[in-house]
């Protein structure tokens, strides 16, 4: 199993970075690592993201879980668990700050070999997070 893993402490409340996070059209406006981001972040939605790690592919999403505002997931993946890809976004909220917490695991058969072909996505992740923290913090 490949995962990539980030975690920041944001000086905003939950709630101030769960909007960030599910407004999908602003996505570009804030987060320097989204190219595009289409469609509704509801449980059950797909979704089309292209990021700069791979800006020729648009990605297609299955929103499967969102616990406002604490926890959501996007995943996508091949048939019979041949290979899967999970994102999960946690937000944990302290005295005044928050925890953002964002995780990407890929699985299944042919994992070993899908993600050979997949770009390193720490920079990325770790860029993610930064812009987030930008955002979040300016209101």
């Amino acid at each position: 199993m490949t995962t990539y893993s980030v975690t920041e402490t944001i000086s905003a409340e939950a709630d101030t970075i769960w909007e960030l996070l599910t407004n999908a059209g602003a996505y570009p406006d804030w987060n320097s690592t989204i190219i595009s981001l289409d469609g509704e972040i509801v449980v059950g939605n797909r979704i089309s993201l292209v990021s700069t790690v791979n800006p020729k592919r648009a990605f297609k999403l299955t929103v499967t879980e969102m616990d406002k505002p604490h926890r959501m997931v996007w995943s996508d993946g091949m048939p019979l668990g041949l290979f899967k890809g999970v994102r999960t976004y946690t937000l944990t909220p302290g005295d005044g700050e928050t925890t953002f917490e964002m995780t990407e695991e890929f699985s299944g058969l042919l994992e070993p070999v899908i993600s050979k072909g997949i770009p390193d996505m720490t920079e990325s992740f770790h860029e993610f997070a930064a812009s987030l923290k930008r955002a979040a913090e300016a209101g």
